[in-house]
């Protein structure tokens, strides 16, 4: 684990697996960090066996990088700034990209916007991009999950509440997780058309943050869709989430 100063003076947690050729880049979802999203789901075992160097970032205001309360210190175009300037601390030129939930929306702008990413993997969403410009706003309110981070919770939607669990399961500042949900209310996706890399869209059977993931595969310019079993939080842990995110990061 190490940490670096980003573009705004943040101090933000990352670590690194070495391997082979053209680094593997994970941001994970909302509330979730490179443990629970990435390593305890056997996803960075599963490239590191296969050689790929594999690097995850833990988003400012989650895991052991920096949380401010700050409602300003988060926006999507932040975060996405925040994974350019882990390619410049780590000296990458070439990168595939990685993003689940949260993290897909980032590594989406990420790539419209940084042409040192060649491959570009999302999970985690669907159509909400296409529809909401982001976030699905048609599963979650962000009001709702910031009710969910205050106090007991109480007044929260059941799907907000499993936000709310997550979050104590891996220790979450729930405080500053409210603030990233106030500094992430808005729609920062206008178009897909810049995304022009390779991309594959993962999404899970049951996963109603994923909706209509074949219409955000057609959206892509160059995009492709894997269907995996099970919902939001256990997609990422299915085999064939792993097999077809080691296949598609081959150089």
């Amino acid at each position: 684990m190490t940490k670096f100063k980003t573009w705004d003076g943040l101090e933000l947690n990352y670590r690194v697996w070495e391997g082979d050729g053209v680094p593997v880049v994970l941001q994970h979802g909302v509330v979730a960090d490179t443990n629970a999203n990435w390593m305890g789901t056997g996803v960075v075992g599963a490239l590191h066996a296969a050689g790929h160097t594999v690097v995850s970032l833990d988003a400012r205001g989650h895991g052991r990088s920096d949380k401010p309360h700050d409602s300003a210190r988060y926006s999507w175009s932040a975060m996405a700034k925040d994974v350019s300037a882990l390619y410049d601390e780590l000296g990458f030129d070439r990168v595939v990209q990685v993003g689940y939930s949260m993290g897909g929306v980032i590594s989406l702008l990420v790539a419209a916007a940084d042409e040192r990413v060649t491959k570009l993997a999302v999970g985690g969403i669907g159509s909400g991009v296409l529809d909401c410009g982001g976030v699905d706003r048609r599963v979650i309110d962000i009001d709702d999950l910031r009710t969910a981070m205050r106090g007991d919770g109480a007044g929260a939607s059941p799907t907000a509440m499993m936000f709310r669990i997550l979050a104590d399961v891996v220790g979450a500042d729930r405080a500053a997780i409210e603030a990233v949900a106030a500094g992430l209310d808005y729609e920062p996706i206008k178009t897909l058309a810049e995304v022009t890399v390779p991309t594959l869209v993962l999404a899970g059977t049951n996963d109603p943050f994923a909706a209509e993931p074949e219409r955000l595969a057609a959206a892509l310019p160059d995009g492709t869709l894997i269907v995996v079993p099970g919902d939001h939080l256990m997609a990422v842990v299915a085999p064939a989430f792993h097999a077809a995110l080691v296949d598609f990061a081959k150089s």
